[in-house]
């Protein structure tokens, strides 16, 4: 991987982080067009970039990490189901590769972002307390983000708002959980793959980290703004447009899968 890729991989990581579109999801794409191989250190690279991201959260809602020791506790329960994904590390790490993987969850999470706000439609100025209960329920659902292509920001926001938080106040949350959650999955593939980093590599996770810490700080503000007007129904049909589209590829003889 050269400088240049890691730093438009590092873009598309800032921007989609947050977005209920899928990161890993448009990483693996973007990895594909690119040319790059999918190699033990971009593979560890796709992961600890994600660092860069959920350190805009801790800028941009810093007064709120320092609420009262419910808030902590409340992050530690959704963390709980996490022990799940550690588990599951192999064949997480072998559907990383997989396009094909990414288009199907694409369109399936598509088709469900259409009509979520039907399902789970609540005025977003009412408050709903959040208690240990809905905060382990949303963690549960964040699970499900391990297949690439599904989103762990659409997983906790829809979570959220199925346990009647607003759209705002579920996707406020799900930024919160991505700290945390994040950063563990970010530590641990660096320890894991130490022995990859030399000078060169580490530059490139030091510049990618701080590419996608500033555009995730745009992609936030943008998206909470758009969300609470909106709902997710444009997202809805572009995964399933991005998702169908390389379906069509893929069944039309085109090699998308990773080197």
């Amino acid at each position: 991987m050269t400088l240049f890729e890691a730093i438009i991989v590092a873009i598309v990581e800032g921007i989609t982080e947050f977005l209920p579109i899928s990161s890993t999801g448009h990483m693996i794409i973007t990895q594909q067009i690119l040319g790059i191989p999918s190699d033990e250190f971009v593979k560890a690279f796709t992961v600890n970039i994600q660092f860069g991201a959920i350190l805009s959260v801790i800028v941009l809602y810093w007064k709120r990490f320092f609420q009262s020791w419910k808030f902590y506790f409340q992050l530690a329960v959704a963390c709980i189901p996490l022990i799940i994904a550690f588990f599951l590390e192999k064949q997480i790490d072998a559907m990383l590769g997989s396009v094909l993987i990414v288009a199907v969850a694409m369109v399936v999470g598509g088709v469900f972002l259409i009509f979520v706000d039907r399902l789970f439609d609540r005025p977003e100025n009412e408050k709903t307390q959040l208690t240990y209960k809905k905060s382990f329920f949303i963690g549960l659902i964040q699970i499900i983000s391990v297949i690439p292509g599904v989103s762990r920001s659409a997983a906790t926001i829809i979570g959220g708002m199925s346990q009647k938080l607003s759209r705002k106040a579920a996707a406020e949350f799900s930024f919160f959980l991505a700290v945390p959650t994040m950063f563990a999955a970010s530590a641990y593939k660096l320890l894991e793959n130490y022995t990859l980093i030399n000078a060169g590599n580490l530059r490139i996770l030091i510049v990618g980290n701080v590419v996608s810490f500033i555009v995730a700080m745009i992609a936030i503000r943008t998206f909470i703004s758009f969300l609470t007007n909106h709902g997710f129904k444009l997202f809805g049909w572009y995964r399933i447009i991005v998702g169908l589209l390389i379906l069509t590829l893929l069944f039309a003889g085109f090699n998308l899968n990773i080197l």
